[in-house]
């Protein structure tokens, strides 16, 4: 099933871009499918358009999962802009209200402005779903509607979870860099959690290069979880990946692994 490319996808809240649409194999019966929305699209089917020049193989792993017997999934790809990702990516409410107005103004200052992922996320679940939901066939539902991404990506997918619990069931947090403000990060995303039972959350991290930092916020985010009842490998999962790096190879490698726990039956 080809690639359905939504170019431009027009926005009153963000700047516009592409927005892929990747349709599992029997598409075309009657069937209505889980939905996937995932960041940084350009990285996620096509090498050519990947940063790296490796793709996740996203429509490779969800087919073979079909083959197990998992159900296919909807995948919305939202291509990210470039020279902007970071400020859509970073959770807005922990800079504006967390951290202190000199780290602020330093921090906006890396960022070349100040962080507009609120809006980001409007434009999400007030215009791409909306769409999506009103194109194909998909189950809007919570329970069947997740978010996901990379490093940046991985920290605005939790973000887009704790903002919006009524819309999005599950999160796939991957290589989440936490390192961008640290453990006060850590803490107040923490703080955010919607309370364990209704929703999943998936978090891995590899050893090496930019990855080699993850390890000590991530076991400080799964003590959080712990705290606030997540049960591990039910509502929760934590992975490490022992020489695994920073990149998309790296991600492909392992990705059926947060499809599987975010398709998996579970009662939201």
């Amino acid at each position: 099933m080809p690639i359905r490319r939504h170019d431009p996808f027009l926005s009153q809240y963000v700047q516009s871009r592409k927005v892929d649409v990747w349709l599992p194999p029997g598409y075309d019966d009657e069937t209505r499918y889980p939905v996937i929305y995932m960041h940084d699209g350009q990285n996620l089917f096509d090498c050519a358009t990947s940063y790296s020049g490796v793709d996740w193989g996203i429509d490779e792993a969800l087919t073979e999962l079909m083959r197990e017997g998992l159900p296919g999934a909807i995948v919305v790809g939202v291509w990210n802009t470039g020279e902007n990702r970071w400020r859509e990516y970073m959770p807005e409410k922990f800079v504006r209200r967390s951290l202190k107005q000199r780290l602020r103004a330093l921090f906006v200052s890396r960022l070349r402005g100040v962080p507009y992922s609120d809006a980001y996320l409007r434009f999400l679940v007030e215009e791409v779903k909306p769409f999506v939901d009103n194109m194909y066939r998909t189950l809007p539902d919570r329970g069947h509607t997740s978010v996901m991404g990379s490093s940046m990506g991985g920290l605005i997918s939790l973000y887009a979870l704790e903002e919006y619990p009524h819309v999005f069931g599950a999160a796939g947090c991957v290589s989440t860099h936490w390192p961008a403000a640290g453990d006060d990060l850590v803490d107040a995303m923490a703080a955010a959690l919607p309370p364990p039972g209704r929703h999943r959350l998936y978090f891995d991290y590899g050893t090496e290069t930019v990855d080699a930092a993850y390890e000590p916020f991530q076991q400080r985010m799964d003590h959080h979880l712990e705290t606030a009842g997540y049960t591990r490998g039910v509502d929760w999962l934590t992975e490490k990946f022992p020489g695994a790096d920073h990149s998309e190879r790296a991600w492909r490698e392992r990705v059926a692994l947060p499809l599987r726990f975010l398709l998996t039956p579970f009662s939201l």
